[in-house]
Order: C-alpha cells, then sequence, then structure tokens
C-alpha cells in the first residue's frame, strides 16, 4: 500500500521527525541561536498540527504536517544552523 497513508506510515514519520528534532535541538551551530529557534518553533507548531488532524481523521493533512515539519528541520540541517552528520535523518549532502 505505497499509495495509502497507514497509521504505520503516520508513526513511521513522526518518530523519525521527532527523532530528527531531538538532535538537532542538540546540535545548534553557535551563532545560530535565533535561528534554530524560529525553526524549532515551526517544527513544534507543525507537530502539534499533526497531531490535531490525526485526533481529527484528517490523516491527509496529518501526513504533510508531518512532512512540512521535517521539511524545516532538513532546511536547519543544509544551512548549517544544526551541525548534523546523520544522513539517515537529515538531507544533508
Amino acid at each position: 500500500m505505497k499509495d495509502k497513508i497507514t497509521k504505520e506510515k503516520i508513526d513511521k514519520y513522526r518518530t523519525l521527525t521527532s527523532n530528527a528534532l531531538k538532535i538537532a535541538e542538540g546540535s545548534i551551530t553557535k551563532g545560530k541561536e535565533k535561528e534554530a529557534k524560529e525553526i524549532i518553533k515551526m517544527v513544534f507548531n507543525y507537530l502539534s498540527d499533526s497531531k490535531y488532524f490525526e485526533k481529527n481523521k484528517n490523516f491527509v493533512d496529518t501526513f504533510a504536517a508531518l512532512n512540512y515539519a521535517h521539511g524545516w528541520i532538513d532546511t536547519g540541517a543544509r544551512l548549517g544552523i544544526f551541525n548534523v552528520k546523520d544522513d539517515s535523518l537529515f538531507t544533508i549532502k
């Protein structure tokens, strides 16, 4: 079921994004704290939105919010705001 949004897929991406967020929060590049704070705030907002959508059985928006959350983290990684090395959690290449 590659073309279906399943509970398993939602759980997988929520876990992936939550793990990436924890690492990013502990890997803020010196001098980039202000930018990191803004990105982290947006990630928390999108994670919160995903929970709201899931509670209301809106699984498409749940999945979209999770992807937006992770996109913010990846942006921070690509711009050097987060000094991360794990290319299985971050788009860094």
